[in-house]
């Protein structure tokens, strides 16, 4: 767990890498049940094929998360995007107990990304 602000840099870091530089081929698909996504902790992505990452959030619950629906998909169909090409990235996280912690990594890694389905961007403190 990261205990100052270098280290806190350097995972959010390692969380975008993972989610962002993921082979798209290798990020789950959309289903009904998203069978595919466990129900973990963890940060995520809802990327498109070329565009990259269109939202990305925090959950205590992956596959509950998208279960229950999200805007980012309904977005994406208004974009007229195929639902072939929209997938989510996860990186899971062991550290959920500590909201803080996970508040700030979500913070720095929508800083550096601006997703555009993202509406709200949290300054830098």
């Amino acid at each position: 767990m990261p205990t100052n602000n270098a280290e806190l840099q350097a995972q959010a870091r390692k969380i975008l890498d993972a989610i962002a530089f993921i082979p798209f081929e290798q990020c789950h698909p959309l289903t009904r049940e998203f069978d595919t996504i466990p129900a973990r902790p963890g940060i995520y992505a809802v990327r498109h094929r070329t565009d990259g990452s269109l939202y990305i959030g925090k959950t205590k619950s992956l596959k509950g998360r998208f279960g229950g629906g999200h805007k980012a998909f309904l977005w994406a169909w208004l974009d007229k995007y195929n639902d072939e090409d929209v997938r989510i990235a996860a990186q899971f996280i062991s550290y959920w107990e500590n909201p803080a912690l996970v508040l700030e990594l979500e913070a720095i890694i929508l800083r550096a990304t601006e997703p555009p389905y993202n509406v709200q961007i949290p300054t830098e403190r």
